[in-house]
């Protein structure tokens, strides 16, 4: 907390709107709206919330596919099992860690031969960072393939449109359009981001689903109130859920949308500390960051070469626990988890996300983070390296 949150929260309750709903939610809505640019949204309890609604509302369901990055949180994936279908996995390319837009084309050119194409497509913005949307929404475009873009921990994050990159003047002449930069989800058929406690901007709990397309959010809304019919009874001719956020949360969240940018440029000074402190150190290597993207630096992650460092990062890792610093291994790719065994992952020989599970480690990146901090996590991770 640090922005105006207490007296969002304060008006909440003199307002007497404690439970689900409220002005504070429609308030919330509209100013994620702005922020974003993406016109419609809907406020829910999170962001698996809201993946979910996005696919009961494509009427996925049981014998279809949905592809979906392998490196990711699980909660980008359940959603599909939620609705009967089968997650298919794409791995992630070296230059951003994110869904490789090349074996996508590849996966769905199968899927084409086949004769049973994907429903959606779920890629992820792993760690803040945005993936190549604007090129995915083109290969999937061309087969009438929505986009779910898991924008989850990316909130504040931005990336350059190539396509609107350039504006031509009336003289002729050429200038940056700065609407070139567009935040993280901008570019696909719908975005899903959470407002878990551990995310850059925080509502305890919580998620929006963002779209271009009104007839989904109005939908989603529906769905997410138990589909009550407009009736003076309860009226219900869908199956819905309990998925709307309260108007307590939702002005938390608003306090914490003021202080979103500066958020975004603490968690980057912290990342370019740690790459000061040890970016030097033989066999230490950072999450790469493309041209023409901007990322949240939601967490700072770092590859450890243990022929290179002199010891590996489960070592490097519980040196730092014993140190009462937490740290922790990049997500465990989908492909990998038991609960999804027997599912196919496209990928190139060894999966780029299983080398990078097991050289990988999360650093503590929090907000509140102090220099000496920074000093503290660092000494211990070279002293690590000596043994």
């Amino acid at each position: 907390m640090g922005g105006r949150e207490q007296d969002f929260v304060r008006q909440a309750f003199e307002s007497n709107y404690i439970a689900p709903l409220g002005p504070m939610v429609d308030a919330f809505e509209k100013e994620f709206a702005e922020y974003t640019g993406i016109p419609h949204c809907v406020a829910l309890t999170s962001g698996t919330a809201a993946t979910h609604l996005a696919l009961r509302h494509l009427g996925i369901g049981p014998g279809d596919e949905v592809l979906a990055s392998t490196l990711t949180f699980i909660g980008s994936v359940t959603p599909v099992t939620f609705e009967g279908a089968r997650p298919v996995f794409i791995d992630c390319n070296e230059s951003s860690w994110n869904m490789d837009p090349e074996l996508l084309c590849e996966a769905i050119a199968a899927a084409d031969r086949r004769g049973k194409m994907p429903k959606a497509v779920i890629p992820t913005d792993l760690y803040g960072q945005p993936c190549d949307v604007p090129r995915i929404r083109d290969i999937c475009d061309r087969h009438g393939i929505p986009v779910i873009c898991d924008s989850a921990e990316a909130m504040g994050a931005r990336y350059r449109n190539k396509k609107s990159e350039v504006r031509s003047q009336v003289d002729g002449s050429r200038t940056l359009n700065p609407e070139s930069w567009r935040h993280a989800g901008f570019d696909a058929w719908a975005a899903v981001y959470s407002f878990n406690g551990n995310k850059i901007m925080t509502t305890s709990g919580g998620g929006m689903l963002a779209s271009h397309d009104k007839k989904l959010i109005d939908h989603a809304r529906i769905l997410s109130q138990q589909a009550r019919n407009p009736a003076p009874w309860y009226e219900h001719t869908e199956i819905g859920f309990n998925y709307r956020m309260s108007n307590i949360l939702a002005a938390i969240g608003r306090g914490q949308l003021e202080v979103l940018a500066d958020r975004v440029r603490r968690r980057r000074e912290i990342f370019e500390g740690y790459r000061q402190r040890l970016g030097n150190l033989p066999g230490i290597s950072f999450m790469p960051e493309p041209a023409g993207c901007r990322g949240n630096r939601w967490l700072t992650v770092i590859l450890i070469d243990p022929q290179e460092f002199g010891t590996d990062t489960h070592a490097v890792r519980t040196t730092l626990e014993a140190n009462n610093v937490e740290a922790r291994p990049l997500w465990k790719p989908m492909h990998l988890q038991p609960v999804f065994q027997g599912c196919v992952c496209w990928q190139r020989q060894e999966a780029v996300s299983a080398r990078l599970f097991r050289e990988g480690l999360c650093l503590p990146s929090g907000t509140a983070m102090t220099e000496t901090d920074l000093d503290r996590v660092c000494e211990i991770i070279q002293r690590a390296s000596r043994g």
